[in-house]
């Protein structure tokens, strides 16, 4: 008898399906307006040219291993739109002026847009059956290496040149926690999801 408290797998993969789709193509969309229109970007002297190159290339990466490694398997598009999401979200933050107009927004976008990549990650790489230890060790360990990496590449795409740099210390220490803090939660929460059996998935990328 299917289980009454699982979720709508064929619906779920709809919808992340077209989540994943719109994430992308409005990706791409926003940043050909700030590209051809720099202004309405919002991104000057924020690495405007990397970001134009990293955003979509990290869009693509599950696409891209999932296409060379495992396209005898379904595609994994729940994985593929959490991992999407925080690209696109950044984008759009920029392009909204948010991260200028609103003190807690980067905050936010560092905790939410960490717990949607630890979720993809631990969707795409982790067994159903892996235990709470076992799902926390792989959240803080792309997490925290994730958010790492991340604030080292601000620091020399532009904040070292940048008025930023008086506050960087304090400003990286917070973002660092709340990437972490993000990566746990998603952790805890993607764990009782598969302990409950409301979610069904199986490692694609591994």
């Amino acid at each position: 008898m299917p289980d009454s408290n699982a979720v709508d797998q064929p619906r779920l993969r709809q919808t992340a399906r077209a989540i994943d789709l719109a994430a992308k193509v409005g990706l791409v969309i926003l940043i050909g307006i700030a590209i051809v229109y720099p202004d309405l970007g919002n991104v000057r002297g924020k690495a405007s040219g990397v970001r134009d190159i990293a955003y979509p290339l990290g869009a693509l990466v599950v696409p891209a291993v999932w296409w060379f490694r495992w396209r005898s398997r379904p595609y994994p598009w729940l994985g593929d739109a959490l991992v999407t999401l925080p690209w696109f979200t950044d984008t759009l933050g920029n392009r909204l002026n948010l991260f200028d107009t609103i003190d807690s927004f980067d905050d936010w976008m560092h905790f939410v847009n960490w717990a949607l990549l630890t979720a993809g990650v631990l969707i795409l790489t982790l067994r159903q059956a892996a235990s709470l230890r076992e799902t926390i060790e792989r959240a803080l360990a792309f997490g925290v290496t994730a958010a790492l990496g991340w604030e080292i590449a601000e620091y020399f795409a532009f904040i070292r040149h940048s008025p930023e740099l008086k506050t960087a210390y304090t400003d990286t220490l917070g973002d660092l926690s709340l990437g972490s803090l993000g990566s746990i939660l998603s952790g805890v929460i993607v764990y009782a999801l598969w302990r409950s059996r409301k979610l069904h998935t199986s490692p694609h990328l591994v």
